[in-house]
């Protein structure tokens, strides 16, 4: 089956809500991100929450970086 949308994939098929339980909003370094919990117990961070263009600049808080 064919199906023409202009949606993406995961709008039409949602991804299931347990591949998001290890996924929580902490606070590092004052400020807020959302992160990725590992089975380790080490959180990799996904996205920084700021209103702050210079915190955007820090390499601390680069997409992919494991908070420590």
């Amino acid at each position: 089956m064919i199906l023409y949308t202009p949606l993406s994939q995961d709008d039409i098929f949602p991804p299931a809500k347990e591949s998001y339980s290890n996924r929580h909003f902490v606070s590092y370094e004052g400020r807020s991100v959302y992160a990725e919990q590992a089975e380790d117990g080490s959180y990799q961070l996904l996205q920084l929450m700021s209103t702050d263009p210079q915190d955007f600049l820090n390499e601390k808080f680069t997409p992919g970086s494991i908070l420590s």
